[in-house]
């Protein structure tokens, strides 16, 4: 069940979400691997457009196209860079085919893919390896399953969230299996960078293309 096309559900996650333990840590870790000089960004699941704004404070000249599907979503990251003639909006839901949108310096997502279903990831994955340009880099902050129950209630006790709160939308999956499908699309320097209990930074960089 998804209910992020509720604006009850996307509010309260927005009005929790600064306050989850930890997460700027994460977000600090891709702010030092997208590098200084990219001139065009994928925020892929943009949420309200809290991790492409980062990215803009040391990239103010970089264009950045955001995507998600929800309407309160979209709403807020259309407010956020209203004036921005740099940052496109796009509505689109990652159930379907990322659209034809040209190629990235650096593709980013924060606790977006984790709502797919696990074949679903693995395709967009393979979308995403697509869209990168020639040495570009992929950073995925994400929401990663537990190795086993009593972790999993630990990790909601420690983000102030009771069992009951837990959401249904979660397809959670583990590090290592995403990690190995990012290798197996054509990655290279793949690894988890961060880690958190179930908040985990998954990187992968796509090959610069051969001179010969």
């Amino acid at each position: 069940m998804n209910r992020w096309t509720s604006a009850e559900h996307a509010l309260s996650y927005l009005s929790r979400a600064d306050r989850i333990p930890h997460r700027t840590e994460g977000e600090r870790v891709v702010l030092d691997h997208v590098p200084l000089d990219v001139w065009r960004v994928l925020d892929v699941g943009t949420g309200d457009g809290r991790l492409a704004a980062l990215l803009k404070c040391d990239r103010p000249f970089m264009e950045c196209v955001v995507l998600d599907f929800s309407p309160t979503m979209l709403e807020k990251v259309t407010a956020r860079f209203g004036d921005d003639p740099l940052v496109t909006v796009v509505a689109h839901n990652l159930d379907e085919p990322l659209p034809a949108l040209g190629s990235f310096d650096a593709i980013v997502s924060s606790f977006a893919i984790h709502h797919l279903s696990d074949d679903r990831k693995r395709s967009l994955y393979g979308e995403i390896f697509a869209q990168l340009k020639p040495g570009g880099i992929f950073c995925n902050l994400e929401h990663v399953s537990s190795p086993t129950p009593a972790l999993h209630r630990h990790f909601l006790e420690s983000i102030g969230y009771g069992e009951h709160e837990d959401d249904p939308s979660n397809q959670l999956l583990d590090v290592q299996t995403q990690l190995n499908w990012l290798w197996e699309l054509g990655f290279n320097d793949v690894d988890c960078y961060w880690k958190w209990l179930e908040m985990a930074l998954l990187v992968g960089k796509k090959p610069q293309a051969d001179p010969n």
